[in-house]
């Protein structure tokens, strides 16, 4: 007899279809900025605002190649690339959340990380500092135990939590209910550590929530 709640779970195509549609929910915002921006610098009418139009091009446009530099390594090959620097992930992760309400406190161990450890290291550091719509302090680290990597996000704030969608994702449970953009980061996340043999550990109390991975090397 089939599990209904395995069922429910996206297949490949369904899969692609939900990572693809978040991620051109992420990238509307940018790309819709610059165009508005390019419209005000070609508008004749507008001149006066020719600074304030050229900041929001660029701005956008960094905002842009962050979302692209993460997304290649969260949700893609990243090229080539077989292992990371701990740095060039700090710097993507960093480069996603600058400018939000929380801060990010990155104590990641030096050295490399393979595909799967680098992948669940920067989904799980941004779902760490999205636990914070409010602000506080998310804290990043890395360490090992025996033959394992633990990854730990902590989610410090007054308000700190996780809504439904992410934690049915977190789990590896389908959605009953909510958005499947709320829903599919947590779920890739809970994926690429499944898939790589680890487990995934959430808590979640007042003021505090905690993601763990633990990744074989």
């Amino acid at each position: 007899m089939t599990d209904p709640s395995a069922a429910a779970l996206p297949d490949g195509q369904a899969l692609a279809t939900l990572v693809a549609g978040k991620l051109c929910h992420d990238f509307i915002s940018p790309a819709g900025a610059i165009s508005s921006g390019l419209d005000l610098l070609k508008d004749p009418t507008a001149q006066d605002m020719r600074d304030d139009a050229m900041s929001l091009i660029e701005a956008s446009a960094k905002k842009m190649i962050a979302l692209v530099s993460f997304a290649r390594v969260a949700f893609g090959a990243s090229a080539s690339a077989e292992r990371f620097a701990a740095a060039e992930l700090g710097e993507l992760v960093a480069g996603l959340t600058e400018g939000g309400r929380a801060s990010l406190t990155w104590r990641v161990e030096d050295g490399e990380y393979s595909k799967p450890q680098a992948r669940a290291l920067v989904n799980l550091a941004y779902l760490t500092v999205a636990a914070l719509p409010s602000g506080g302090v998310a804290t990043i680290t890395t360490r090992r135990d025996g033959e394992d990597m633990i990854i730990d996000g902590v989610a410090e704030g007054n308000r700190a939590r996780l809504k439904g969608e992410a934690v049915a994702g977190l789990a590896g449970q389908p959605l009953s209910e909510g958005l499947h953009g709320q829903w599919i980061q947590p779920y890739w996340l809970w994926l690429t550590v499944n898939d790589a043999g680890g487990a995934l550990d959430v808590e979640v109390v007042e003021g505090r929530v905690v993601l763990s991975a633990r990744m074989p090397n």
